[in-house]
């Protein structure tokens, strides 16, 4: 009896890349032929947009504990946090803008994409805020759903113990609306062979070009991160960049090789302690770190967006990429250790500013080759942020030393 090989979703989707780039260079008029079956996942994918942004947005603020507990180690890790993320942020984009790999496709076209004029600076913030979440949601308003969220998060945070039931509504929300994503996710590889095939019969063989050099350029982004911004930032924080990469290696090779920053956390919370951070420090940066400081990820969205920009021919005004920048940035909170959410958040981006939809199928097809290198860049991220914190909480980092 014939057995079909068990692979993982990751190993399907790269197969069904495969076969998708294969059949638009063979056969280019089947393209056309079963690209509705993209359309039909992408529809399911923009179904799910709302209750995700909403369950992990609110439960990553809320969720993050009392403002009155986390105190001066809470603003510290903030501010570590806001900086290493806005920084990943503008290497992921201006990687991409410089480099301009997304040239040689073809996905979707300007006209489709639907992108308006540029806005002014008083309009595009008084656009943001939203005058009914009811009604944002209904339309599908990313930017104000972000904002809501955020705010209403923080509220959730201020009241303590009386938001529990909302907080849990949040938790409870995220986790059906993920497992639901799941679900769609196994019309994933279907998907990519028919978002590849229409690729390829658009762009030729040109199109195999442009997305090998954006995984190029994605690893050189990641490894420029780590190796230049995240080490220097160490070492003028005063910290043994030797000794600690030699602790943070363990869970940095987790990571790569389960793609999963959760399957990591053990080794870096007992690593990090031998190392010589002090559990009070660890305990409250480390969860922190797991929802808000992933920088790889923050990298990766913002090349992905840039990048299907380009292939779709979309020209972006300052203005335009301002915001979707700011937009990036805040919904980045919410892709916290869950499988795919950085697709997930994607698509509700793509949505809320008319880029192409048929390019995340592109993206997905790729992301198992860039996902390593995205995963172990948010474990170094979360190994580096408490050993910065408790550097400036005075801590020296002797040989052998453990503190309490």
């Amino acid at each position: 009896m014939l057995r079909i090989p068990r692979f993982s979703l990751a190993t399907w989707i790269l197969i069904s890349m495969a076969l998708g780039l294969s059949l638009g260079l063979s056969a280019p008029g089947w393209a056309e032929r079963i690209e509705f079956v993209s359309d039909l996942f992408l529809r399911l994918i923009r179904s799910i947009i709302a209750p995700v942004l909403v369950g992990v947005l609110i439960r990553a603020i809320a969720g993050a504990g009392s403002l009155g507990a986390l105190g001066r180690l809470g603003w510290k890790s903030a501010v570590c946090f806001e900086v290493a993320t806005t920084i990943a942020l503008l290497l992921g984009w201006f990687s991409v803008m410089a480099t301009r790999p997304g040239d040689g496709l073809v996905v979707g076209t300007a006209d489709a994409a639907g992108i308006d004029g540029p806005a002014g600076l008083a309009e595009t913030l008084e656009s943001a805020v939203p005058t009914s979440i009811v009604d944002a949601l209904a339309r599908g308003d990313v930017l104000q759903i972000v904002v809501f969220c955020f705010l209403f998060g923080i509220a959730c945070l201020s009241v303590g113990s009386k938001a529990r039931p909302v907080v849990d509504f949040a938790d409870a929300l995220a986790e059906v609306a993920l497992r639901y994503t799941d679900y769609v996710m196994y019309l994933a590889p279907l998907a990519v062979l028919a978002a590849s095939a229409n690729m390829v019969a658009g762009a030729g063989i040109g199109g195999l070009g442009g997305l090998a050099e954006f995984a190029a350029v994605a690893w050189l982004a990641q490894g420029l991160f780590l190796g230049v911004l995240l080490t220097g930032g160490l070492f003028l924080c005063g910290v043994p960049v030797r000794r600690f990469a030699r602790f943070v290696r363990e869970p940095f090779l987790v990571g790569f090789a389960t793609t999963s920053s959760a399957a990591a956390l053990p080794q870096t919370l007992e690593n990090l302690q031998r190392f010589g951070v002090p559990r009070r420090v660890l305990g409250v940066v480390a969860p922190l770190s797991l929802s808000l400081n992933l920088n790889g990820s923050t990298i990766h969205l913002g090349m992905a967006t840039l990048f299907i920009a380009q292939a779709a021919g979309v020209e972006l005004s300052w203005e335009r990429q301002a915001v979707i920048l700011l937009t990036l940035k805040l919904t980045s909170k919410g892709v916290a250790g869950v499988p795919r959410a950085n697709f997930v958040i994607l698509a509700a981006v793509f949505e809320g500013h008319g880029l192409p939809m048929e390019g995340l199928g592109v993206l997905l097809g790729i992301d198992a080759l860039i996902d390593p290198i995205r995963t172990s860049v948010n474990v170094a991220s979360h190994c580096s942020a408490p050993v910065m914190v408790a550097r400036w909480e005075g801590c020296e980092f002797l040989p052998e030393q453990i503190r309490e």
